[in-house]
């Protein structure tokens, strides 16, 4: 008996490709294509789950422009922003650059810095609504033992948006500190070694040296931090629940609400759309000045 083989190149294939790419296909169009054509279709009709759908046209669209509690939610989620970011990156990139010279049980603060990452969001939001507490958190407790005033870090309109924002920036810093290590692993050593010869300080290597060539690293990290800080749902949630005075109102808070407070389905939709392409030009504009900066 003869075994033909096939050398058709292409034709030889025959269905192999389609069946090993179609689960990751599937995913495609169940979880990415056919929510965003569903969302597009809620946004120009008013639903509620339990009633048909009611076209409304251009309805949801206009009610979003004149709606003040969303703006006020964005405006808090850009608070939020503009403290998390450069907290983030700065601790990060501090804590990676440590962290890549020779120091002692540097494997084990590696993992002590990346431990938080793994451990549930729920989780780490209750035990830091625990040290924020007013009466009996640890911080207000440190406070008064040094004899200082305690701080109202989740009831002050002014500081819960800054509490919450160091607590994400402790709760997600070890994944920064792990993508700028393997950037900083790929800057040649023999630049350093160049530099220290022509003099140059520390400060000049970093910033000369370091910075640019870990900008791919950085652009990657503030890209993720931004779209992580937009997504800012379950810290406020949990702790203030939008407040005080709507102060820790978070967009994403604010859209799911709307949907599952509300029932406003078409209207959370059109918010959902909205802020997705809020994201994507903040995104935009962010690798417009790392690249000019580079």
């Amino acid at each position: 008996m003869k075994i033909q083989v096939n050398k058709g190149g292409k034709k030889g294939r025959g269905l192999a490709p389609y069946i090993i790419l179609s689960p990751y296909l599937l995913h495609l169009l169940l979880f990415v294509l056919f929510p965003i054509v569903f969302s597009v279709v809620l946004a120009f009709h008013k639903w509620n789950i339990i009633s048909p759908m009611e076209y409304v046209g251009l309805d949801n669209i206009q009610r979003l422009f004149q709606d003040r509690l969303f703006w006020k939610s964005v405006l808090n989620t850009l608070k939020f922003l503009i403290v998390h970011i450069p907290l983030q990156i700065v601790i990060a990139l501090a804590l990676a650059y440590f962290l890549n010279e020779k120091i002692l049980m540097r494997g084990f603060f590696r993992a002590t810095f990346f431990l938080p990452v793994v451990i549930s969001g729920v989780v780490v939001t209750m035990v830091w609504q625990q040290l924020y507490g007013l009466e009996t958190g640890l911080l207000n407790r440190a406070l008064i033992a040094l004899h200082l005033p305690r701080v109202e870090w989740l009831s002050n309109p002014y500081m819960a948006m800054i509490s919450i924002a160091v607590m994400a920036t402790w709760k997600n810093v070890g994944l920064y500190v792990i993508l700028f290590l393997t950037g900083l692993q790929t800057v040649p050593r023999s630049y350093y070694e160049a530099a220290e010869v022509e003099g140059a300080s520390a400060w000049q290597q970093f910033r000369y040296i370091t910075l640019p060539a870990i900008n791919p690293t950085l652009f990657m990290v503030a890209v993720l931090s931004t779209i992580g800080g937009f997504s800012l749902f379950i810290e406020p949630y949990i702790m203030t629940d939008g407040g005080p005075l709507n102060s820790t109102l978070s967009a994403m808070l604010y859209i799911y609400k709307q949907a599952f407070g509300y029932y406003q389905m078409g209207y959370s939709a059109t918010l959902g759309l909205f802020f997705a392409l809020l994201i994507m030009s903040v995104v935009a504009v962010q690798k417009l000045v790392i690249e000019k900066e580079s």
